[in-house]
């Protein structure tokens, strides 16, 4: 295998390309990006960035002297547009084409948009630098849709002064990925600091001053930042033979047809920890994921299948959430530490008969150690979570 590409200069494509050279390919490496800038760190966009903590230079996933290290074909600002598979070529938005042995597809997500101009997304550099010019004390943003992302700005914008309105289509925002109790214990943190929220209200569209409701109110804003959900990138592999639903649709092996692989948060595969396929859009994923596939490009005759315990934080206000697992879909929640009402607890999961995931607010990383455990191990519920409760208990 002498020629390489890897689509999508993302996390999960920089840890595809630095592993490949690590466990020794020395060919030809081509990496592909969209956008002009090398790889960089995107959770710090709703997060450290937006609040102006951080410039754009600390977000770079490695300096200019480690990606010459590499010796990469870099193709930055420059979209793939078509894949054709049976002549194993690449075809980029410049015209060019380039031929490969062996293919990671990392083309990410972007965000879904609603009706009308003029609304914010969060997804790239840019993005994030327009709205925090905008983010001024006394501006009035209305933040739609309040998922993780959602939650992360409305918090950041409230503490640098704007008046926020949170719009929300679900009785309870996130509780079909973590429950209804928690769900309530993180929405109570925004009602705590005066962030307007409305949850069970659909926005049709963005309008010039705000957005429109389905009942027709017009909720006025200086600014608006749409934050509902993403779509895979896979257009441009529409007609090229690559199974597409919800992503790039791979085995356990993150492998979609002959030497072609997909990861990060484009990637559908089956993880056999759980026993279905998953697409996970976190960032650890994307690095862990990224690694795993090019060591099965690499070595085909040792793959090993690709079965993470998905990792994934966030931070709103003073709460620094983080869990474990695969989370939706799940059964039962159980609290089996702290108190949901101090905001300050450990939560575990149950999916069928087993521990599927454990999520904590507000404790130390070593709250959730034992509980990834349980997890990867495929821990039973009545045993564990029983035994759990009895020794908090005492």
């Amino acid at each position: 295998m002498r020629r390489i590409v890897v689509v999508g200069a993302s996390a999960a494509g920089l840890a595809a390309a630095e592993t490949l050279r690590r466990e020794g390919y020395d060919g030809t490496l081509t990496l592909v990006g969209d956008e002009p800038l090398p790889p960089y760190d995107r959770p710090p966009l709703s997060k450290q960035l937006l609040a102006a903590e951080w410039e754009p230079e600390r977000l770079a996933l490695r300096t200019s002297a480690d990606l010459t290290a590499l010796g990469l074909d870099l193709r930055l600002g420059v979209a793939a547009t078509r894949l054709e598979l049976p002549q194993r070529i690449v075809e980029l938005a410049d015209g060019s084409e380039v031929p490969y042995d062996g293919l990671v597809v990392a083309t990410g997500v972007r965000p879904r948009r609603l009706p009308g101009e003029g609304a914010h997304v969060l997804r790239t550099l840019d993005d994030a630098l327009t709205l925090r010019d905008r983010l001024t004390p006394g501006r009035r943003l209305v933040v739609v849709g309040a998922g993780f992302l959602g939650a992360e700005a409305a918090a950041v914008a409230w503490r640098l002064g704007a008046h926020v309105t949170l719009l929300e289509p679900a009785p309870v925002p996130l509780a079909h990925a973590v429950g209804t109790s928690v769900g309530e214990v993180l929405t109570r943190a925004h009602l705590d600091r005066g962030v307007d929220l409305r949850c069970g209200v659909t926005v049709t569209e963005v309008t010039e001053g705000g957005v429109r409701l389905a009942d027709g109110e017009v909720v006025d804003a200086d600014e608006v930042l749409v934050a509902v959900g993403s779509r895979p990138n896979t257009e441009w592999l529409e007609g090229s033979g690559l199974a597409l639903g919800d992503g790039v649709v791979c085995d356990e092996y993150c492998e979609a047809a002959k030497n072609v692989y997909a990861a990060g948060d484009v990637a559908r595969w089956y993880n056999p920890l759980f026993g279905t396929s998953m697409r996970i859009e976190h960032r650890t994923n994307a690095a862990e994921q990224g690694m795993a596939v090019a060591r099965n490009l690499l070595r085909p005759e040792a793959r090993k299948p690709f079965a993470p315990v998905p990792y994934f934080w966030s931070d709103q206000y003073e709460m620094k959430i983080q869990a474990y697992g695969f989370l939706r879909g799940h059964d039962e929640v159980a609290v089996v530490d702290g108190d949901l009402a101090e905001r300050r607890f450990v939560a575990v999961y149950r999916t069928g008969d087993r521990v599927s995931g454990a999520l904590a607010v507000g404790m130390p990383p070593k709250a959730l150690r034992t509980w990834r455990q349980a997890i990867a191990a495929g821990a039973p519920w009545d045993e564990t979570v029983r035994v759990e409760v009895s020794a908090t208990e005492a």
